[in-house]
């Protein structure tokens, strides 16, 4: 492991493409944290309370279809080991055309889903009202943020770690500043920060084709376009985005349940967790940047079919990733009251979020390990792994928070902690076993 950790050029290339893809990352909450932010400053406590609820809804529709960004990037990453600029193409076309289809079938349930959720959280009248309004019109956005999750994955593939940062900095930065226009100048309100979110969020996939556009120009090759056509060119795609698919349900399943227990304790609760839940994305982001550097690298080495490089990856990203941790646990620790200030001056709301604090500083160190070894299982296009254990860390979790629940918001957090903790270890089990197995050796070909 010393040795790994002292090899330079390992070090370089993980930096290379980590550095982008953490400011990458780091700009995809921005845009529930601005909405937070700027809403947080309106005077009623429910309409942050809407933009917090109404935005959980439609993070679990739209993140429950992150399997086409993390698909997408193990098998882009291994044909551009192979230096298959055909595959490349069609595993691009395929994310493409996936995201394009789940978006329609997404905006014929959203509704009665979040109906059937409102119904279970039982929101105040006014509530309820604001949260409709903020979520129909986040549906239009959709299409693109689907597209936008292919084409971020098909970017990091190809090792190409500024193209994702162009489209996720430009969406972010549109959306701030229709945001501030929408809800201040024209004085839109609630449904103004979401229209801000879908015209941001259509940019950035547009600006997203573009960019893939010229990153084909570096691998030469044609689209295979009978290739298209044959059922068994979908086969090992559509098998790892179904086992993602399964593992991202039942993580936004978790975050699902913390959101209506959460409510049901009422609205300055309900805000207040949104609060500090935006700080967990902000840091599970920025981690993730640590871990996409590894799917790239972890794609490249299977494809080569190079375990030493695999092994030098590992260790440099998991040896950066405990460092991040670690900084942003004492990050939330001293500067949390700053953060939680900057989204809300409602002191209701400030009060029952700096009482819970210490549970969002004790989160980076104990959830870093899923996101890393996340990160490995992806490149190696190992999904099934990382279904079956997030499986058995909720299934663990859920009689845990069934116990606690009678201590209220104390209890909620204390059994989101015991679940980012046995999820980091399941991962590990079933990576350690694929280790062994010769992980490096283990790759699929898409197409």
């Amino acid at each position: 492991m010393r040795d790994a950790w002292r090899h330079a050029p390992s070090q370089r290339r993980v930096a290379a493409l980590a550095l982008p893809m953490i400011l990458s990352n780091l700009c995809v909450p921005l845009v529930a944290l601005v909405d937070s932010a700027v809403v947080g400053h309106l005077p009623q406590a429910d309409q942050l309370a809407a933009v917090a609820v109404g935005g959980s809804l439609y993070t679990l529709l739209s993140w429950a279809f992150g399997f086409l960004r993390m698909g997408t990037t193990g098998f882009a990453a291994q044909a551009c080991g192979r230096a298959d600029g055909a595959a490349l193409r069609l595993v691009l076309l395929q994310g493409l055309v996936l995201g394009l289809a789940f978006a329609l079938l997404l905006s014929l349930l959203a509704l009665p889903f979040g109906s059937f959720a409102l119904a279970l959280m039982r929101p105040s009248a006014a509530l309820d009202a604001l949260t409709r309004d903020y979520f129909d019109i986040r549906l239009c956005g959709l299409p693109a943020v689907l597209a936008g999750y292919a084409l971020i994955g098909w970017l990091l593939g190809t090792q190409n770690a500024r193209a994702p940062l162009a489209m996720l900095l430009a969406t972010s930065l549109i959306n701030v500043v229709l945001d501030l226009w929408f809800v201040f100048g024209l004085g839109w309100g609630v449904p103004g920060a979401a229209w801000a979110s879908v015209l941001a969020e259509w940019s950035g996939a547009l600006l997203g084709l573009q960019l893939a556009r010229r990153t084909l120009g570096r691998f030469p090759g044609r689209l295979p376009r009978a290739a298209l056509l044959r059922w068994r060119n979908w086969r090992p795609l559509l098998a790892v985005n179904r086992d993602i698919f399964i593992r991202s349900l039942l993580l936004q399943l978790v975050f699902f349940l913390l959101t209506v227990q959460g409510t049901r304790l009422g609205d300055t609760t309900v805000a207040a967790n949104a609060l500090l839940l935006n700080g967990l994305l902000l840091c599970a982001h920025a981690l993730d940047g640590l871990a996409h550097a590894l799917e790239a690298l972890c794609g490249h080495a299977v494809g080569g079919r190079d375990r030493l490089a695999l092994r030098r990856a590992l260790v440099v990203a998991g040896g950066w990733s405990l460092l991040a941790s670690l900084g942003f646990a004492l990050f939330f620790l001293f500067a949390g009251e700053a953060f939680v200030a900057l989204q809300t001056d409602i002191p209701a709301v400030r009060r029952q979020a700096l009482a819970f604090l210490p549970y969002l500083a004790a989160l980076p160190p104990i959830a870093v390990w899923s996101y890393l070894l996340d990160g490995l299982l992806i490149g190696a296009t190992r999904a099934r792994e990382m279904r079956d254990a997030m499986l058995l860390a909720v299934l663990l979790a859920l009689p845990a928070a069934w116990l606690l629940r009678e201590l209220g918001n104390h209890g909620l957090w204390l059994a989101f902690l015991a679940f980012m903790a046995l999820r980091g270890a399941a991962t590990g089990l079933f990576a350690r076993r694929l280790w062994r197995q010769g992980l490096a050796e283990q790759g699929q070909r898409a197409g």
